[in-house]
C-alpha cells in the first residue's frame, strides 16, 4: 500500500500563492487516482481537486476553480496542488488522498472522501486577510 506525506502548508496573506506537495512511498502514484481535500475547524472534509490515474483528467471544487491546479509527477512520485490568489476562506488543513485506479489509462476523477482508500496526515494552510 502507499504512504502519503503532505508538505508546503504555511501562514500567508490573502492574494499569495502556495504549492502543496504530496509525496508517496511504498507504491508509485501512477497506480492511483489522487485527490486533495480540506477541512476547516468544525466543518466536514471537502473535496478541493482531483486528478485521474492517467493524469489526463482533473476536477475542481467550484470555490477554487481558476485559482488552483493539480498535477502529478510520476517520476518524483509526487502530486502537487498549486494554489493562487488565496483567500481567508481557503484556511484549512489540506489532505492528500489516493485510490487505486481501475486501469492505467483511466480518466475517472473521484470527488468524495469515501472514494479514497489512503490518506496523508495533512498540512495546515492559513490565509490572513
Amino acid at each position: 500500500q502507499v504512504q502519503l506525506v503532505e508538505s508546503g502548508g504555511a501562514l500567508v496573506q490573502a492574494g499569495d500563492s502556495l504549492r502543496l506537495s504530496c509525496a508517496a512511498s511504498g507504491r508509485t502514484v501512477s497506480s492511483y487516482a489522487m485527490g486533495w481535500f480540506r477541512q476547516a475547524p468544525g466543518k466536514e472534509r471537502d473535496f478541493v481537486a482531483g486528478i485521474s490515474r492517467s493524469g489526463g483528467s482533473t476536477k475542481f471544487a467550484d470555490s477554487v476553480k481558476g485559482r488552483f491546479t493539480i498535477s502529478r509527477d510520476n517520476v518524483k512520485n509526487t502530486v502537487y496542488l498549486q494554489m493562487n490568489s488565496l483567500k481567508p476562506e481557503d484556511t484549512a488543513v489540506y489532505y492528500c488522498a489516493a485510490r487505486p485506479g481501475p486501469t492505467v489509462n483511466s480518466g475517472i476523477v473521484y470527488s468524495a472522501p469515501t472514494h479514497y482508500d489512503y490518506w496523508g496526515q495533512g498540512t495546515q494552510v492559513t490565509v490572513s486577510s
